[in-house]
């Protein structure tokens, strides 16, 4: 079973940049498609960014499109979101997550296909 750690959230200004880290235990990581989810103040949970078991393939909200980037290293056990451009509607607690997938390419987007969750890390931007 793998268990996830985000890191890296913090208090920016609007056009600043974080990168969010997500530390991952146990040997099995690989076999995982990730995503990144974020829940704004007052919002349910939604959609930021996935990416496929091997890092070939990656999808993104509309809302984030051209400004963020999602990654992994397998060998590292590690996956991030480097976030560019920050706008103050993009504060909101950060989550990612890690889901069971059968294909190395295969994208999942849907939340409800996620049962490993991390805690999630804050980030707030400022205008």
């Amino acid at each position: 079973q793998v268990q996830l750690v985000e890191s890296g959230g913090g208090l920016v200004q609007t056009g600043e940049s974080l990168r969010l880290s997500c530390a991952a235990s146990g040997r099995t990581f690989s076999t995982y498609a990730m995503g990144w989810f974020r829940q704004c103040p007052g919002k349910e949970r939604e959609f930021v960014a996935a990416i496929s078991r091997v890092g070939g393939n990656a999808a993104y909200a509309d809302s984030v499109k051209g400004r963020f980037t999602i990654s992994r290293d397998n060998a590292k056990n590690t996956g991030s979101l480097q976030m560019d451009s920050l706008k103050p509607e993009d504060t909101a607690v950060y989550f990612c997550a890690a889901a069971p997938s059968g294909g190395p390419w295969t994208i999942i987007t849907r939340e409800s296909s996620y049962d490993i969750w991390g805690q999630g890390t804050q980030v707030t931007v400022s205008s």
